[in-house]
């Protein structure tokens, strides 16, 4: 009796073993999503931290977790005494208790190292008279430098047109690799469409954190392409800041504007649910004003970034109504230089008479051979250039000095 009892298990071992190797082995994709909804049970730090800026003094530290939580980053000049701490910022007398953390550090000196944690405590219950937490946990000290804002000289790199191959990202800054930069720029469509979350994490976030991002910020614009898909409304929520801005760095003015979508508004696939006309006409009557502060006015350069270029992207209504609609402001603002993607095909372009004042410099594409990074110096006498494709050739440089 006892042995056939033991049979009789050693059956239904052996039967439970095979369907589970079974299941791994005709799907493994099912087998490994098993596997992940136990692990994602954890509370953990699902991607991050990873840096954002305006450059105003302040640092915004970004990070994930699994579940919501109460979370703070705690900082200071020295990594042995982290005697500061922040929390996000309160709406309506709410502190932030989710899962997408955005804390800004504030009143930072300038040229100044700083040494960072990011802390969550997790939320286990939430009830009206009674919340309960439950596992706090926390990052590792990383660090970052504070740029002086005053200071003689900025330098950055810009990558575009990614499209969802996040092994582009390190491949492109590993041609860069050994430089001090202040800040990595993406001018728009790292992804072909919006589509959740962990296309968010796996194509952009995660690279970024693995490769820069806890030490370096990024600088971030759409493209035509992050404004599609089911998610393309929850995007903005992972960054500090999506959409149009102006900054000030050393002897730049940036401008960053959002060039929005190619189609016309009333094309079929925006199913009448998008307005872009009348958000570049916004962003125009913007940038107006942006040329007449005293910000733009007396920096030594001003460098507009954005997406789809403001010329020689073809005649299709997006490009055509960037053109009719910025095009005049930057000239009459005396804009230097115009950074871009969008068409795939990277080329410099000179100021043309009587159309752009400036030139226009528009990075590659995603296919291996087309990838390409940009690098830009400028002091306060000159703006140096160098474009390099994929294999680390230099394919364009250029040089404007002042005046």
């Amino acid at each position: 009796m006892k042995e056939n009892l033991l049979k009789e298990k050693r059956r239904a071992f052996l039967k439970g073993g095979f369907v589970l190797g079974g299941l791994a082995l005709l799907s493994p994709e099912k087998a490994l999503s098993n596997s992940l909804n136990i692990r994602n049970n954890e509370f953990r730090i699902i991607t991050g931290p990873y840096l954002q800026t305006n450059f105003g003094n302040s640092m915004s530290v970004l990070w994930i977790t699994s579940k919501n939580s109460s979370s703070w980053v705690e900082y200071g000049t020295s990594p042995d005494k982290l005697d500061q701490k922040a929390f996000g910022k309160s709406d309506l007398g709410f502190k932030p208790a989710n899962r997408l953390n955005c804390i800004k550090l504030e009143n930072l000196k300038p040229g100044t190292t700083y040494y960072y944690k990011i802390v969550s405590k997790e939320i286990k219950d939430f009830q009206p008279y009674k919340l309960t937490y439950g596992e706090m946990i926390s990052g590792s000290i990383e660090s970052f430098l504070n740029p002086d804002n005053a200071k003689d000289e900025v330098s950055f790199v810009m990558l575009n047109d990614i499209h969802d191959r996040p092994k582009s990202i390190p491949h492109l800054l590993n041609l860069d690799k050994g430089n001090q930069r202040d800040f990595v720029f993406f001018n728009g469509d790292i992804f072909d469409y919006q589509a959740d979350e962990q296309q968010i994490i796996d194509h952009m976030l995660q690279p970024c954190v693995d490769h820069f991002a806890k030490n370096t910020p990024f600088v971030y614009v759409r493209g035509n392409h992050e404004t599609r898909g089911e998610f393309a409304r929850e995007f903005p929520a992972y960054f500090d800041h999506v959409g149009y801005t102006a900054f000030s760095l050393g002897p730049v003015r940036f401008v960053i504007l959002d060039s929005g979508e190619d189609k016309p508004d009333a094309h079929p696939v925006y199913a009448g649910i998008v307005d872009f006309d009348q958000y570049r006409e916004e962003q125009a009557k913007w940038l107006e004003n942006e040329i007449k502060r005293k910000e733009f006015k007396n920096a030594a350069f001003r460098i507009v970034m954005m997406h789809i270029p403001p010329r020689y992207s073809g005649d299709w209504h997006g490009p055509t109504h960037c053109t009719s609609l910025f095009e005049p402001i930057m000239n009459r603002g005396k804009v230097d230089l115009v950074l871009s993607g969008h068409t795939h095909e990277y080329k410099i372009h000179e100021p043309a008479k009587n159309l752009n004042n400036y030139p226009i410099v528009i990075g590659g594409g995603p296919q291996e051979g087309t990838r390409t990074i940009t690098k830009i110096k400028a002091t306060r006498k000159q703006i140096l250039l160098s474009m390099l494709d994929d294999a680390g050739k230099e394919v364009g440089t250029y040089s404007i000095s002042k005046k």
